[in-house]
């Protein structure tokens, strides 16, 4: 149960720092500029998902036995090409972005750090000796 806690943990604070620093430091002019977004987020909505999500990621990753650290940031990229295909590609094909190619940059870019940041998190908290 530990591991699973400290999955969920390390992927909210991965996906929280890089989401917080892509949308409101990096790339702020960028998401400015999508009128669709809401100027004060909802942040429990996104806390939500988060715990979902690294649960999901958390469960997979237990049952995959990961032999090394890789074998976990390999998993989560796996989960973040998943993700990350609907939001950088289908998003930018039906919201009105700005530019279409920025989009699919930021987005790409900002999924890639989040789930290698996650999967050595998760890899962490998944380890042998951590009960």
């Amino acid at each position: 149960m530990k591991r699973h806690i400290l999955s969920v943990l390390g992927y909210m604070a991965a996906t929280f720092a890089t989401q917080a620093a892509s949308h409101f430091l990096l790339f702020q002019e960028h998401y400015a500029a999508v009128s669709m977004l809401r100027p004060n987020p909802n942040f429990a909505l996104g806390f939500a998902s988060m715990i979902i999500q690294g649960t999901v990621l958390s469960i997979i990753l237990a049952r995959s036995e990961p032999k090394a650290m890789f074998d976990s940031v390999k998993l989560a990229w796996l989960f973040g090409v998943f993700l990350v295909s609907y939001i950088a590609l289908a998003e930018a094909g039906k919201y009105t972005v700005p530019d279409i190619a920025s989009w699919i940059g930021v987005e790409a870019l900002a999924g890639f750090v989040q789930f290698s940041l996650a999967g050595v998190l998760i890899g962490l908290a998944h380890r042998k000796g951590v009960q």
